[in-house]
């Protein structure tokens, strides 16, 4: 969150978890098989442990995932593996406290690891640590990182640093690329490709010899997926978006409380699959940003 923070949004303004439920089965009617739940952070939202119970109860979705960023995960770990949630996501940049703290202006280290750790403890199979890598920042820890995968279970995915936010701080000294990453992870053995799954995002997969974890990277800037990107975003205001970069979006939230029909909302749902734009637009050198900020697209 930024030094000065957010404005945030009137409740009247959200979707409802009757909204939101609504839309997802109306997506899963129609082939979606997947939910990530993110934010911002979805685990402060009040009743989340009852809404993610009612979600696994979609008739056609095969998978609901979660992001955070573990400052309350030891405290939810058990309860979401019973209610639904087969995965989770730990935004975490750095295993270094003191530059925890500088990265999130938050002395939330010990609490975020500890959560990690509850969540291996709850059986979590795969626990996914999300590090968007900066250089000059934590590029001396991508072998840090990497070692993890050796000892731990953990699918570490390495992401490179997006132009997202009005107030976004990216330049291209900072850019890291995948290839860079993968050229330093190098000297810890071989690293063979993992074939994807069905379900998978975008990441491409790795694994170090005799590894329990795994390697991923997400190269947005430097190896667009842009020809196999099936994602849809529905934002906390209510707006689709096909694509995390473009600026279009699709009111549903407005259609809903007006009383428009489901094949009403089916046909705004469809119609922003099929204007996804074929590419996100953006390059590595003087790239356009994203104004919206990721707090309120959803990461």
């Amino acid at each position: 969150m930024p030094d000065e923070g957010i404005q945030f949004l009137p409740h009247d303004k959200i979707l409802t978890y009757e909204e939101m439920l609504r839309v997802v089965t109306l997506c899963a009617l129609h082939g979606i098989r997947k939910v990530r739940l993110t934010g911002g952070e979805p685990l402060v939202r009040k009743d989340i442990i009852s809404f993610i119970e009612r979600l696994s109860h979609i008739e056609g979705l095969e998978e609901i995932t979660l992001t955070t960023n573990g400052v309350l995960l030891k405290e939810f770990a058990h309860p979401l593996r019973e209610c639904g949630i087969c995965r989770v996501n730990v935004s975490m940049d750095t295993l270094k406290p003191e530059r925890f703290r500088q990265i999130t202006r938050r002395d939330y280290f010990d609490r975020v690891w500890e959560g990690i750790e509850e969540a291996e403890e709850a059986a979590f199979q795969p626990i996914k640590i999300n590090v968007v890598a900066m250089r000059g920042v934590n590029d001396d820890e991508v072998l840090d990182f990497a070692r993890l995968t050796l000892r731990k279970p953990y699918h570490v995915r390495f992401i490179e640093m997006m132009p997202v936010g009005a107030n976004n701080t990216w330049t291209f000294k900072k850019f890291l690329s995948i290839k860079e990453i993968l050229e330093t992870i190098k000297p810890l053995g071989p690293i063979r490709a993992i074939d994807s799954l069905p379900l998978d995002g975008p990441a491409q997969r790795y694994r170090l010899e005799g590894a329990k974890g795994e390697i991923g990277v997400i190269g947005a800037l430097s190896n667009r997926f842009c020809q196999n990107c099936n994602r849809l975003r529905l934002t906390a205001d209510g707006h689709l978006r096909g694509c995390l970069f473009s600026e279009e979006e699709t009111d549903i939230k407005t259609p809903m409380r007006q009383g428009k029909d489901d094949h009403h909302l089916i046909t705004l749902i469809e119609n922003t699959i099929l204007n996804k734009p074929e590419n996100h637009g953006l390059r590595i050198h003087n790239p356009r940003k994203c104004v919206r900020s990721m707090s309120s697209i959803g990461g």
